[in-house]
């Protein structure tokens, strides 16, 4: 389906062009004076100097034209030269029967799908999640379904931290404790337990003990070194106890990923990219992107037009070893390879920013993607507390993930509890739902390059501009569904007709404009688009809901309507939370 602005605009056009001026000047916008009318053209403004003419004479040639149009209500010439328009009742609700009888809800998918990795979550392995790990995830979850949503082929990576001297580390300290395992002996020709020597809280204790001796300890550093070093060379004993460290680690992320509602395609990491390196190395060097500097293997990616100082690239140190530069641009090679995307998206800190301009800039100078292969950097601010520093548990340590969503649930339990809507059976799972959506719509209607503030009080809060709030509206328009269906009555039935109030309009108008938020968002990456939008639609709902008895209406045509727009309104902000990355429960 067309936009409804868009719709509007064509109208427009046919005027612009009939009244003798270019109908590129036919551009409509949403009224900044909600009080004075719905859409604006200010096309005349910008004709006035082309065609030489006052722009109020240029409007009302156009308005001119328009009188008697189906499409609209009103359409008034004001001075100075703006063209004021209010639609008709009659064609805002044959549009909203156009959106019912669609199963996207009027949302076009592309004619042009594209193949997306997006590169989201990021964990270290052998670590829990923190409080750092919720924004990528759930801004990268968002982007990803809002895609798929699209009609793109959109495929999920955490790309794990799963390489590298923390390995090392871990091992070291292993052989410490337990030098009797089988994979500290070299000479040991036999299989592997299939069981890990430690469970995950035991591993999530171990590395950042390893990681303090390092740092007090020059022998232990290099015994962490060196076992790196073996680990990567593919020491047989080392290798086996790096899968059990894979295994039991990815097992844990995976349960506190499903608790965010949170699903990955793949589950690769920069383990995956260290068979590239060798060959990407001989290729940098062989078509002389590459260059010895200081002993370090280097690209320069500075270009004519920085208006700052950007380093070259390094791909390997002096000692010869790789860098996250090496890994993240084997990893680039390894997706062009695998999956030949169209574009490739990073849902990283924004103080990566630096790395990653690096990254994309040597990836495009040495054609290791297509020359019409877009490189995406979406880069996030902090979550902060109240004391506006970054988000920490009361002791002043960083905050696990499952703790802070422990947290929220119980928030929300107690709230629902003391509300007595829910029974006690189900009184759990509606807080987990509810908790949710205060963690993600908290986050996610910040733009996502700011640092925010993450006010446990105001996300759980049941009223203004939160989760919990969407929620309750969605659960309202259900609950009034749901007696209608009792009565027995099928809302499914019947069309939207003409509105009979200022309120009910409103509501109608905001329904219209759905398919004018979901592609822009997806395109900005900007889950606070849908954000904004769902706030002002669930205020315009409950506006309408204020001031109508629905229920209670005698005219069963109005009521049937009424029940056709609620069916609407819910199926749109059950999609626009789905697209966020979670669901409502049926009551709260």
């Amino acid at each position: 389906m067309k936009k409804f602005i868009e719709c509007i605009e064509e109208v427009m056009k046919e005027a612009f062009a009939a009244s003798g001026y270019d109908d590129k000047l036919a551009k409509v916008t949403l009224s900044n004076r909600p009080d004075l009318c719905e859409y604006q053209c200010n096309g005349a403004m910008a004709g006035a100097k082309l065609y030489k003419k006052a722009p109020i004479m240029i409007a009302k040639d156009v308005v001119e034209k328009l009188q008697g149009n189906s499409v609209f209500e009103s359409v008034e010439a004001v001075n100075p030269g703006f063209i004021n328009i209010k639609v008709s009742k009659e064609f805002l609700a044959s549009y909203l029967n156009d959106m019912l009888a669609d199963e996207n809800l009027s949302v076009e998918k592309s004619n042009a799908p594209k193949t997306i990795v997006i590169d989201y979550g990021g964990p270290n392995v052998a670590k829990p999640l923190h409080v750092g790990h919720l924004r990528s995830a759930i801004i990268g979850e968002s982007i990803k379904r809002m895609g798929r949503f699209l009609g793109h082929k959109v495929i999920g990576d955490v790309h794990l931290g799963d390489w590298g001297l923390q390995m090392g580390l871990i091992i070291t300290e292993l052989s410490k404790r337990k030098p009797e395992l089988v994979y500290f002996d070299k000479d040991y020709q036999g299989e592997y337990p299939e069981e890990a020597p430690f469970t995950v809280s035991e591993l999530e204790e171990i590395y950042p003990t390893a990681s303090g001796k390092s740092k007090e300890d020059e022998n232990y550093k290099n015994e962490a070194l060196e076992a790196t070093l073996e680990l990567q060379q593919g020491r047989r004993g080392y290798r086996a106890l790096w899968k059990h460290i894979m295994d039991v680690s990815v097992a844990d992320l995976k349960k506190n990923y499903e608790k965010l509602n949170v699903e990955f395609d793949l589950w690769k990491g920069e383990a995956d990219a260290d068979a590239y390196i060798p060959d990407m190395v001989k290729y940098l060097k062989d078509n002389g992107y590459a260059y010895l500097d200081q002993g370090a293997l280097v690209v320069d990616v500075k270009e004519e037009s920085d208006t700052k100082e950007i380093p070259p690239c390094m791909i390997l140190k002096s000692d010869g070893a790789s860098l996250y530069n090496t890994t993240d641009l084997a990893t680039i090679v390894q997706r062009m390879e695998d999956y030949h995307p169209d574009e490739i998206i990073y849902v990283v800190d924004k103080r990566q920013e630096l790395h990653f301009i690096q990254v994309f800039r040597c990836a495009r100078k040495a054609k290791m993607v297509e020359e019409d292969t877009e490189l995406s950097f979406v880069g996030f601010g902090t979550m902060n507390g109240k004391d506006g520093k970054p988000f920490k548990t009361r002791e002043g340590g960083v905050m696990r993930l499952e703790r802070l969503i422990d947290e929220i649930n119980e928030e929300m339990y107690k709230k629902i509890v003391e509300n007595r809507s829910v029974r006690d059976e189900n009184a759990e799972k509606t807080a987990q739902m509810v908790g949710l959506s205060a963690i993600k719509y908290g986050d996610l209607s910040n733009q996502a390059s700011k640092d925010y503030v993450f006010d446990v009080d105001r996300f759980t809060s049941f009223e203004g501009n939160t989760g919990p709030y969407i929620l309750y509206t969605i659960v309202r328009i259900k609950s009034i569904l749901s007696r209608y269906t009792e009565e027995g009555k099928n809302p499914e039935e019947g069309t939207v007709r003409q509105a009979v109030s200022a309120s009910e309009k409103a509501l109608m108008l905001e329904l219209s404009r759905f398919n004018s938020v979901i592609g822009p968002a997806f395109e900005e990456k900007a889950p606070h688009k849908i954000c904004s939008y769902i706030y002002e639609l669930a205020n315009a709902f409950n506006s309408f809901y204020h001031e109508t008895k629905i229920l209670g209406e005698e005219d069963e045509v109005k009521k049937t309507s009424w029940i056709r727009l609620l069916v609407l309104a819910k199926e749109v902000l059950e999609t626009c939370i789905g697209l966020l990355g979670f669901e409502a429960p049926e009551r709260m």
